[in-house]
């Protein structure tokens, strides 16, 4: 199977914000792929080179986004993230900064900021 170039993977129960998020990346360019939890993003399919992550920090009824991102970093994963979140909590804020992401957008953010965010995630 072709792998796809500069695919983005877009984690978030809110199923109409991960599909406008997949819209808004698919009109710059880029290919992404959704997931409504972090469980079914574990579940993938492999061929799918998928180079950076959308991730909602609030997952609903299962594994949170921290929990994926610190599953990721465990398993050696050099996979940027990008946290999305409707939560105003600085401690929150300060613990996915520490881990390493790459932005950390509040809801609702503006569609150019997540661009410039997966710019940066992927170097172009």
């Amino acid at each position: 199977m072709v792998k796809l170039r500069h695919t983005v993977a877009v984690v978030d129960d809110d199923a109409s914000l991960r599909r406008s998020v997949t819209r808004l990346l698919n009109a710059y360019g880029f290919d992404a792929v959704e997931y409504a939890s972090a469980e079914a993003f574990l579940a993938q399919d492999p061929s799918i080179d998928i180079r950076c992550l959308v991730l909602d920090i609030d997952l609903n009824g299962g594994m949170s986004g921290m929990e994926l991102q610190r599953s990721l970093k465990g398993a050696r994963s050099e996979m940027p993230v990008i946290f999305i979140t409707a939560l105003d909590d600085q401690r929150l804020q300060l613990e996915a900064e520490q881990a390493g992401c790459v932005a950390y957008l509040r809801k609702p953010f503006a569609g150019s900021d997540l661009i410039v965010a997966v710019k940066k995630a992927l170097e172009l």
